[in-house]
């Protein structure tokens, strides 16, 4: 009932019925036209079925069968290309709030198509000296998309980052494993109950794989990773 009522609101939300962001065509939902979201870069169908890189087969990579994640899946319905990482950029960075609204409704659309269901959605949390910085954090309005999507609960105070680490892109596999180490913390238990954690794009994993270990710790019976994007990070 409330996805319904959600959906409603959005739906005859004026906001919504705006020009296309790519193309400037009128005709557009939720701010990209049919032909530009077409356009966006699909993750393909043959993948890992748990860090979701890309590849020939839909066998566990060589990757994950050596050094699994603490997540137990990650699910995204796009890579991170162009345009779809333009608009990621400028929302992030040139503070484009208003782009929160159209890749929250990318994120939904996704979480619809799937029949995966968690008890507990989760935003991966900033510290809070990027969240100063930032002003806020992009990954809240997707986890909220698919909380009101899979009918869950969604929280946004249950773990946060403990302290400020080095940006995740300027470093190699085994450096962002041990930026993110021990980063999180979970303010309580939730033993038995199956987690969504979201961001907005992962490379390597190892963000969603530090925050999904602790959640574990407290007892989380399950992980799904939720990120827009994929990128590719070479597996060395």
């Amino acid at each position: 009932m409330l996805s319904n009522i959600t959906g409603q609101l959005i739906d005859n939300c004026t906001i919504f019925n705006q020009s296309c962001l790519l193309c400037n065509t009128r005709n557009s939902e939720f701010g990209l036209c049919r032909d530009c979201k077409t356009s966006l870069p699909l993750l393909a169908e043959q993948h890992c079925p748990i860090c979701a890189e890309p590849a020939a087969t839909r066998d566990i990579c060589g990757f994950c069968l050596r050094s699994p994640p603490a997540f137990d899946a990650l699910h995204a319905p796009y890579l991170f290309g162009y345009p779809l990482n333009a608009i990621i950029y400028a929302m992030k960075y040139g503070k484009r709030l208003e782009l929160t609204g159209t890749l929250a409704r990318l994120m939904a659309e996704f979480a619809r198509k799937t029949a995966i269901r968690s008890d507990l959605v989760l935003a991966v949390p900033l510290s809070n000296e990027r969240l100063a910085e930032r002003g806020f954090n992009q990954s809240i309005p997707l986890a909220q998309a698919i909380a009101v999507t899979m009918e869950s609960r969604f929280s946004s105070t249950l773990c946060w980052r403990k302290r400020n680490t080095v940006p995740q892109a300027s470093l190699g596999r085994a450096e962002r494993r041990q930026n993110v180490r021990d980063a999180f913390g979970v303010k309580q238990r939730i033993d038995g109950l199956s987690v969504a954690i979201v961001d907005d794009v992962a490379t390597s994993g190892m963000t969603l794989s530090a925050l999904a270990e602790k959640l574990k710790k407290q007892g989380a019976k399950r992980v799904d990773a939720w990120v827009l994007c994929r990128a590719f990070f070479p597996k060395t």
